[in-house]
């Protein structure tokens, strides 16, 4: 997958992650605010990889 294909991956599950972190907490479901937490990390990994695979093209590019 692309970096970009990555951070898009990431924002959409932080996205997930958020909603479903205040649906379990407006519900009382801390099974669902666990799960939101997870995929909100998830993303975050996603687009930390992204990331990376931008500074290593770009470090690639300049030699």
């Amino acid at each position: 997958m692309s970096s970009t294909g990555d951070k898009i991956k990431g924002t959409a599950n932080e996205v997930a992650g958020s909603v479903k972190q205040g649906v379990g907490k407006a519900t009382g479901n801390d099974r669902l605010r666990a799960e939101g937490k997870a995929q909100e990390l998830k993303g975050d990994a996603q687009k930390a990889k992204g990331q990376v695979k931008d500074a290593i093209k770009k470090t690639i590019d300049k030699a």
